[in-house]
Parts: structure tokens; C-alpha cells; sequence
């Protein structure tokens, strides 16, 4: 085996190898942005306990922001 054939049989390896990882990570992307999907009307969905029922002794001017806070985040995403 000459030194052409071993560096031509190299280069394959390398593109054939460099092949593989991109389409592994595409696939890793796809199924990753699919659960994000899934996962976010999952989560709309949900119904959330009010938190007025938790007695914790907080108060409730700390609550009452932090609501706030939650509902214009999820207003905006």
C-alpha cells in the first residue's frame, strides 16, 4: 500500500466520521427543539395551585409581585 492509497483511505475515513457526528448532532438538535415544543404547551396547559393556599409567611406584597413577575413572563414567551 503506497502512501496515495493510505492518504486517499485517511481522507475517506475523515469525511465518512465527520458525516456521522453532524448528522448525530442534527438528530440530537431535532429531538432536543421537539421536547422544548412539547414541554412548553405541556406546561401552559398545567393549572397552577394558588398560592394564597400555601401558608408559608411570606407576605403578601412579596407574593403578590412575584405573580406579577410570572404572569408578564408568560405573557411575553
Amino acid at each position: 500500500m503506497t502512501i496515495l492509497d493510505m492518504l486517499g483511505q485517511s481522507a475517506i475515513l475523515t469525511v465518512l466520521g465527520v458525516g456521522i457526528v453532524f448528522l448525530f448532532l442534527l438528530i440530537v438538535v431535532i429531538v432536543v427543539s421537539q421536547f422544548g415544543r412539547v414541554f412548553k404547551t405541556a406546561l401552559r396547559s398545567t393549572e397552577l395551585s394558588p398560592i394564597s393556599q400555601v401558608s408559608s409567611g411570606v407576605k403578601p406584597q412579596v407574593i403578590a409581585a412575584i405573580s406579577a413577575a410570572i404572569s408578564e413572563h408568560r405573557k411575553s414567551n
